[in-house]
């Protein structure tokens, strides 16, 4: 790998402009592989907020390589690490994740559910919903209020009528997250 990236660099200062660009593009790649790498070793072996940083890190750089140990991730024990990964699947939005979120609905923990809610929300994949819907009804202030946001995502206007029941809510925070949520449904 050090080979190839002195090459690289030596290739920047090519007097053809397509080969300088070629090369500072695949040195930009390989950087990236190379810095996935130092994220996972970190992730393996770091403190625990260093494992965190780690999994948001793996969030933002994204690519396959990423998803394995995310996934991984959010069966830990740990609740932060646990809660960390869901947030950097939900970044990632990989398709081949949405059952893993969907697992984690059921957790015992409603701070894992809601960023479980949260990060299936942005796929804004109306496959979801049916899976998100029963949460508008928790009544907890948390899981409803991130099941009315990630629904809404979904732009799906059949969602109005239990939306409008939110908003009826004794939870101010729930009622605004209802009012939110209607704002962004289609039109019927």
């Amino acid at each position: 790998m050090s080979k190839r990236k002195e090459l690289l660099i030596g290739m920047l200062k090519d007097p053809a402009d397509e080969v300088r660009a070629a090369a500072a593009a695949s040195l930009e790649q390989l950087e990236g592989v190379l810095g996935v790498d130092a994220v996972l070793e970190q992730l393996k072996k770091g403190t625990l907020a260093e494992k965190i940083r780690a999994i948001y890190a793996l969030g933002e750089t994204g690519g396959e390589k990423a998803l394995a140990p995310l996934v991984y991730c959010t069966s830990r024990p740990e609740e932060d690490l646990k809660g960390a990964a869901i947030d950097a699947l939900g970044t990632l939005v990989h398709p081949s994740t949405i059952p893993t979120l969907l697992g984690k609905l059921a957790d015992g923990n409603s701070g894992i559910r809601a960023r479980a809610i949260n990060a299936l929300g942005n796929f804004r994949e109306k496959t979801v919903i049916p899976h998100l819907l029963p949460f508008l009804d928790a009544g907890d202030g948390l899981t409803d209020v991130e099941a009315a946001l990630a629904l809404a995502k979904t732009g799906d206007p059949s969602l109005e009528e239990p939306l409008m029941k939110l908003a009826l809510s004794p939870l101010a925070s729930a009622r605004a997250a209802a009012a939110m949520a209607l704002g962004q449904l289609k039109p019927a």
